[in-house]
């Protein structure tokens, strides 16, 4: 049994020897696949790869080893962790570049910094995402490399998706509509102008032609480039080009004359990239720029930068120049990747790279695929490096969900003389304004509302004026102008034997606008249609829009669907839809003279006659003998004097004052009632009334009769979409002699009841037929005539500016007048009813006569019953005192007697009452002074 212990014991220690000895093989065995470090790695290594030899490369190398040095000497920044970097020139060449991102990656490098071109960052992007190592690129700008096919691909620079919207602005800021886009065929050349042509169709403009060149093209490929955009239209360039080459397109377009005034260009970043790599910019180059827009990375000039900028001369290496916002770009990348990386390694992260299963190595060949190995940790490092958010030389780092950097702006540059001036910036959140981007962050009120400004511009040929951005094509092409062949209405547009071959009044307009024009217009004036009838109009603007024809001019209105295709000018002409319709002379009528005024007003002005009369009548009876005598000649009186102040031929005088201010404010009202119905009565007597009871489209709409309508005219489609008329109800008509027959003949003899044509036609056809017919009813349409153009034709706004100018200074109505005779009869026919005057436009007046008659009444009886008072106080007190023995017969015969007294006290004359009230008065004193007397001496 002890023998049996002792044995385990010895099994037991023999395994647990086994075992110590067999896991240390197994992580030794493990360390052959894979590279692993449980602690803080004393080295790593960064990759770079761009052209050294190049604009942008020779400003990344001082500022990529100065962002090295300066990590490994902080010791707040991967303490304990050296980096070291490792450079792979690309050699400008797409082939070359992907060889030796190859081999760069065989280095087992964490992060690569580069490169600088699109074409090769589209290669290697398929290649670290494969080996999960982040591709951080300073200076790829292509803006499709944004796309989710590139998870490791890390833009540290501005995509050029802002550059060109940046561009859009700028063109729209100018007015100009249409651009020619001159590029290096690549991939950022072709994806950059195709965001161009996006950002230009939101403003409305478009790029006319797209001028593409092979990288590396000779002189003579850019010589005829640029002489074919040359006669082109439009005038305004974009150059999107690279470093390197790209003055070479502005020397040969100084040989041909193109940097001269009218000529526009706009320059990429490439130009301040160039010229800022430059320590001074020699007068010749200079000299080629003049004149010459260009946009560049805005980097604020915060502290960090003033400090990269003072210590650049003791960062660059031997015969290196100035530094471009490249190279802050790739400082900016350097410590992106190492603050991440701290980040990385604090979090637990670790340093390991494993073999790529897919990729093995074959007898067959001689490419070492297998030292190509996934970096382990790298998925976790790519969104370190994307939360990152930190202030480094080129601004403040940190990427949106799209992996581009937040707050993307740029300087808008104009070279001049020597130098160069800032004339504002751009930003996406503000667009074009003079104060810097980081300021109008800073605001709290929405920028969106800021209104687009820029400093002035000096354009190429020295000049403030901003070009107008297009000129006629020089390739000796005029522009054809169709012109409609009317049969009718020849005196708007018309075919003519002597040039330009057309004539009327349309034709004068454009005449007379183009040459207020500063500039001269080649054109060919084309005839559009049979001449046997009017063309379709419809069909003639279509033809415009599909580039048949440069313009349309004549008698073409504007409506929506034709906006739609083609783009009006300024309206020259008033226009919309009317009714005609025949008109006839009304008979004399025998009891014509009652129609001015409806039953109401003569009732009412009959009552006042009479009212007036009699209330005068009363006011002068007591004191004008004229109004005096038997109650016959009195009655006689009240009716003569009434109805003759109608004709003022009253021949008693008035002479009481009540009596004068009620007759004074009787003829007032007398003489407009006078003025007001002789003035109804003519027009009654020489009113036209209408042959038809149609009265406006509205009758028309819900009658059955036919419509004429004018050949070739929208009114067809209008009555027929619009207004739901059946299309079996119109009837085309060619000429005027048409239209005048159909309306004489009625629907009942195979005419038309009405004819729905535009207003100038219908003006022009009343004063040809002496107006025969009239319109009835409102215009139920607003339009205009107007010139139409191809969409976005330059030509169609200056036109709308001279047409302006032609209605200011008065030349637009001579040349009215000069063709289109004026109508002597008025366009709208006055109906009977509308004519007779009722009692709701003289009622005011007869208030005001009614009130003052009122007045004058009460005042002289108020003065009547005061003399009654004082003739016969005891009559007045036994009418006040009540007897309540006396029976009800005795008191009705008193107030009977008592109103008798009083009508005898009014009909008395006035000096009667004053005479016997003076008598009355008199007699008073006389009793009075006895009895006082007696009281004096009577016995106390």
């Amino acid at each position: 049994m002890e023998t049996f212990l002792i044995d385990i014991c010895k099994g037991r220690t023999l395994l647990t020897l086994i075992l110590c000895i067999w896991v240390p093989m197994e992580v030794m065995a493990q360390a052959r696949n894979a590279t692993f470090s449980s602690k803080r790695p004393s080295s790593l290594n960064f990759g770079a790869l761009f052209t050294f030899n190049s604009a942008i490369g020779r400003s990344v190398k001082p500022a990529i080893l100065a962002a090295i040095d300066e990590v490994n000497s902080d010791s707040s920044v991967l303490k304990g962790t050296k980096l070291k970097i490792i450079f792979h020139d690309t050699n400008c060449s797409g082939f070359l570049g992907t060889v030796e991102a190859l081999q760069l990656i065989e280095n087992d490098v964490v992060v690569a910094i580069g490169p600088q071109s699109s074409g090769i960052a589209h290669v290697i992007s398929h290649v670290v995402n494969e080996l999960h190592v982040p591709l951080l690129s300073f200076g790829a700008t292509d803006p499709s490399l944004s796309a989710l096919q590139y998870p490791y691909f890390v833009r540290t620079t501005q995509s050029d998706y802002f550059q060109m919207y940046a561009i859009a602005d700028m063109v729209e800021y100018f007015g100009w509509r249409e651009v020619i886009a001159i590029f290096v065929d690549d991939d950022c050349g072709r994806n950059g102008i195709s965001v161009l042509g996006d950002a230009l169709a939101k403003k409305r403009s478009k790029i006319a032609y797209k001028a593409a060149f092979s990288p590396g093209a000779p002189l003579s490929d850019i010589n005829d480039l640029l002489v074919g955009v040359n006669l082109l239209e439009s005038r305004v360039y974009i150059v999107h080009v690279n470093p390197d080459s790209g003055l070479s397109i502005f020397s040969v377009a100084k040989d041909l004359g193109m940097m001269t005034s009218g000529y526009v260009w706009i320059a990429t970043d490439w130009l301040p990239t160039h010229l800022d790599s430059l320590v001074r910019p020699d007068p010749d180059t200079m000299n080629l720029l003049q004149g010459v827009v260009a946009v560049r990375h805005h980097t604020p000039d915060t502290d960090l930068r003033k400090s990269f900028a003072s210590k650049w001369n003791k960062l660059k290496h031997e015969g290196s120049p100035g530094f471009n916002s490249y190279a802050l770009y790739a400082y900016d990348s350097v410590w992106l990747a190492a603050r991440a990386l701290d980040v990385f390694l604090n979090e637990g992260g670790t340093v390991s790279f494993s073999n790529d299963p897919k990729l093995k190595d074959t007898n067959t060949s001689a490419l070492h695929l297998s030292s190509l190995r996934i970096f382990d940790g790298g998925q976790h490092y790519l969104q370190t490096i994307l939360k990152m958010n930190f202030t480094g030389v080129s601004g403040q780092l940190q990427f949106d969900q799209d992996k581009n950097l937040i707050h993307p702006a740029y300087d808008i540059l104009n070279i001049g003389g020597i130098g160069i001036r800032k004339i504002g910036y751009w930003s996406n959140s503000t667009s074009l304004s003079t104060t810097e981007p980081e300021i109008l962050y800073e605001k709290s009120f929405n920028t969106s509302g800021i209104t687009p400004h820029l400093y002035s511009v000096i354009w190429p040929g020295e000049t403030i004026t901003t070009p107008r951005g297009w000129v006629f094509p020089n390739n000796g092409k005029p522009l054809r102008i169709a012109v409609p062949d009317r049969v009718s209405y020849k005196d708007f547009v018309s075919k003519d034997k002597s040039p330009p071959g057309v004539r009327g009044y349309c034709i004068d307009v454009f005449e007379a606008a183009i040459n207020l024009l500063p500039y001269a217009v080649p054109r060919t004036y084309v005839l559009y249609g049979g001449g046997k009838r009017n063309p379709q109009y419809t069909d003639l603007v279509s033809q415009v829009a599909l580039n048949n024809f440069d313009a349309a001019v004549g008698d073409v209105t504007i409506t929506t669907n034709r906006t739609r295709m083609v783009d009006f000018t300024q309206p020259f002409m008033e226009s919309g839809l009317v009714v005609v319709v025949p008109v006839k002379q009304v008979k004399t009528n025998p009891w014509a003279f009652l129609k001015p005024f409806t039953y109401q007003m003569w009732l009412v002005t009959g009552a006042f006659f009479l009212l007036v009369g009699a209330v005068v009548w009363i006011l002068e009876h007591r004191i004008n003998h004229e109004f005096r005598g038997p109650p016959r000649q009195q009655l006689m009186t009240i009716f003569w004097f009434s109805f003759s102040t109608m004709f003022f031929s009253h021949r008693e005088n008035t002479v009481s004052t009540l009596g004068r201010l009620v007759l004074i404010i009787w003829l007032f009202v007398v003489l407009i009632i006078n003025s007001s119905y002789t003035a109804s009565l003519t027009s009654i007597l020489t009113v036209q009334q209408l042959t038809s009871r149609i009265e406006g489209i509205d009758s028309l709409i819900s009658s059955n009769d036919p419509i004429g309508i004018q050949d070739g005219s929208f009114s067809r489609k209008y009555l027929v979409d619009e207004l739901n008329i059946a299309e079996a109800r119109l009837v085309t008509l060619k000429t005027m002699e048409d239209y005048a027959k159909a309306l004489q003949d009625g629907p009942k003899r195979g005419g038309v009841a009405a004819i729905v044509d535009e207003l100038p036609y219908i003006e022009l056809f009343m004063t040809s037929t002496k107006c025969a017919f009239r319109s009835v009813g409102q215009e139920f349409t607003k339009s205009g005539w107007g010139f139409a153009f191809q969409r976005d034709s330059p030509l169609a706004v200056d036109l709308s500016t001279a047409i302006l100018q032609l209605s200011e200074n008065g030349d637009l109505q001579k040349i009215h007048n000069k063709w289109l005779r004026s109508s002597e009869c008025s366009m709208q026919l006055n109906e009977i009813d509308a004519d007779r005057l009722s009692l709701t436009s003289f009622w005011g007046l007869f208030l005001i006569c009614g009130v003052a008659c009122a007045i004058a009444l009460a005042v002289f009886f108020c003065r009547i019953f005061c003399q009654y008072r004082r003739f016969s106080p005891e009559v007045v007190e036994r009418d006040v005192e009540e007897i309540e023995p006396a029976p009800r017969s005795s008191r009705r015969s008193l107030r009977a007697t008592s109103f008798k007294d009083l009508m005898d006290f009014v009909d008395k004359k006035e000096e009667e009452i004053k005479h016997m009230l003076k008598r009355k008065s008199s007699d008073n004193k006389q009793e009075a002074s006895p009895s006082t007397d007696g009281k004096f001496h009577s016995p106390s």
